[in-house]
């Protein structure tokens, strides 16, 4: 594993490259949840699960995350420093790869809402935050809806942010557990190395 850091317009990012396990034949840059990094539990088991399948992993650290600020900054700016980010990787580290862009919880709006400036060819969401807690009326249902390339939502199947529903081009898969997933990451992995096995269908 390598750290790199990238200036964006919103302050200087972190990027932790993991290689693939053998000849990568894929890219995966996964951001982090609005109140976590990119340490959480799930990212590192999609990561090892990734790796497994043959791809290259960029855990990307925001601006905000690396000066130490705990408030995540505004959508616009997580947005910008993002494709920062992914274009510095993808016309050197991870040149050539096709992409799948992703992450957990805001990680995973900023992915889907990126996708098509990013050039993703996939996108994968981890508790992708359908709504607020209690909040059905204020839904980003339409963040997910508007990526026009193959998604993966892997949601606990009590997740107080909301189920999104599948879509034409959406599988979701709902786990036990809540917005932070179960102890049990097992079904988890599972769903993510079906799903890149499949890549890029």
């Amino acid at each position: 594993m390598s750290a790199l850091e990238v200036e964006t317009p919103h302050g200087r990012a972190r990027a932790h490259l993991h290689a693939a396990a053998g000849d990568a034949r894929g890219a995966l840059a996964l951001g982090h949840g609005a109140g976590g990094g990119v340490g959480a539990r799930d990212l590192v088991a999609v990561t090892a699960e990734a790796r497994a399948a043959g791809f290259a992993v960029a855990l990307v650290e925001q601006p905000y995350a690396v000066a130490g600020r705990r408030s995540a900054a505004p959508a616009h700016q997580l947005d910008a420093a993002w494709l920062a980010v992914v274009e510095r990787l993808r016309a050197e580290e991870l040149a050539g790869l096709p992409l799948v862009a992703g992450g957990r919880s805001s990680g995973a709006r900023v992915a889907c809402r990126t996708a098509g400036a990013a050039g993703a060819a996939a996108v994968l969401c981890l508790a992708f935050p359908v709504h607020a807690p209690g909040r059905p009326e204020k839904s980003r249902l339409a963040e997910l809806d508007a990526v026009d390339v193959p998604v993966l939502v892997v949601q606990g199947d009590r997740d107080p942010f909301g189920m999104p529903p599948p879509g034409p081009r959406r599988r979701v898969v709902a786990v036990p557990g809540t917005h932070s997933f179960g102890r049990d990451l097992g079904p988890v992995e599972v769903a993510v190395a079906d799903w890149l096995a499949s890549f890029p269908g």
